[in-house]
C-alpha cells in the first residue's frame, strides 16, 4: 500500500513537471509554469528552463529580462517590438523541449555564527521541537540548502531544504528590524537578510559577510537561484575577524566557492 502511494505521488510531480503551462501576464509578459507546489524536482525544471533561455540567442534578443520563482517563469519583452503570440509559442515550446533538463547553480559555503546574539530564536526553535540548541545547529549546518528564488528584498533568497524537524511557524509579531546578515527559518523554508529590515522568521544565527553589495554592477547579489548553500558554523571570534576583513575589502566572494563536489 505505501508503494502505491509512492508511485501515485511519484506520477503525480512527473505530471507537474512534464506539462508546462503557458499564461500571459498583461500584454507584455509571458508565465511559464511548471507546477502548482514548491518541489525540488519542479524547482530544477524551472532552473533547467532558464538555462535554456540563455543559451537561446535568438530570443535573448526578443526578451528584456526574466524572473524565475518557486515553480515558474516570468519574460518580459517589449509588446511594440515583439510578436507576443510567436514568442509565447516559442516559449512554450522551449520549456516542453527542455524536458528534464537539471541546472544547478554554484556549490557556495557560508559562515554563519549561532552564538548568543546572532541567534536570539535558537533557544525557542529548541524548545518547541524538543531538541538541543546544538542539535539545531548541526541540522542547519549538516544540510544542502537550494535557492529556488530571490524577492521581498534585492538579494534576499528563500531556501529550500530545511529539515521537516526545524519546521517552525513565523513569528506571531514581526520584528520591526533584523540584522543584516540574519539567518532565518519559517514555515519550513530557510532564508538570509541581505538588508537590516522588518521580519518574521525566526532567527538562528548571523553571517558576517555582505550577501548584497550595490558596488557591483554585474552580481550585486550573492546568492543567485539555482546556487546549493550549506551553512559552515564559526565562534564570535572568528565571526568579528571575518566581519573586519570584509569591511577592509580584503574578502573574496570566490572564498566561498566549493570547487569539489559535497558528499
Amino acid at each position: 500500500m505505501i508503494r502505491r502511494q509512492e508511485l501515485q505521488l511519484q506520477c503525480k510531480k512527473m505530471s507537474e513537471i512534464q506539462s508546462p503551462r503557458l499564461l500571459a501576464l498583461g500584454d507584455s509578459a509571458w508565465t511559464i509554469e511548471f507546477g502548482s507546489s514548491i518541489d525540488p524536482l519542479i524547482h530544477s525544471r524551472v532552473q533547467g528552463f532558464c538555462a535554456a533561455l540563455r543559451n537561446e540567442a535568438k530570443l535573448s534578443n526578443e526578451i528584456l529580462e526574466y524572473l524565475p520563482s518557486f515553480r515558474s517563469v516570468t519574460i518580459y519583452f517589449d509588446a511594440e517590438k515583439v510578436n507576443a503570440s510567436t514568442l509565447g509559442s516559442q516559449l512554450l515550446a522551449l520549456a516542453q523541449n527542455s524536458g528534464n533538463q537539471i541546472s544547478q547553480g554554484r556549490k557556495l559555503c557560508i559562515p554563519v555564527c549561532f552564538e548568543n546574539e546572532f541567534g536570539p530564536d535558537l533557544e525557542e526553535v529548541a524548545q518547541l521541537k524538543n531538541i538541543s540548541k546544538n542539535e539545531v545547529i548541526e541540522l542547519m549546518t549538516s544540510s544542502i540548502f537550494s535557492v529556488y528564488m530571490i524577492g521581498f528584498l534585492p538579494g534576499f533568497p528563500y531556501l529550500g531544504g530545511l529539515p521537516e524537524k526545524l519546521n517552525v511557524p513565523r513569528l506571531a509579531t514581526p520584528r520591526t528590524l533584523v540584522p543584516a546578515g540574519s539567518i532565518a527559518i519559517a514555515a519550513g523554508m530557510c532564508a538570509a537578510y541581505p538588508w537590516d529590515s522588518p521580519g518574521g522568521w525566526r532567527l538562528l544565527g548571523q553571517t558576517p559577510i555582505p550577501l548584497f553589495n550595490a558596488n557591483n554592477e554585474h552580481h550585486p547579489a550573492l546568492i543567485a537561484p539555482g546556487d546549493q548553500i550549506q551553512w559552515r558554523p564559526i565562534n564570535k571570534d572568528q565571526y568579528s575577524e571575518l566581519k573586519i576583513e570584509c569591511q577592509r575589502g580584503n574578502w573574496e566572494r570566490d572564498s566561498i566557492l566549493v570547487i569539489q563536489d559535497w558528499s
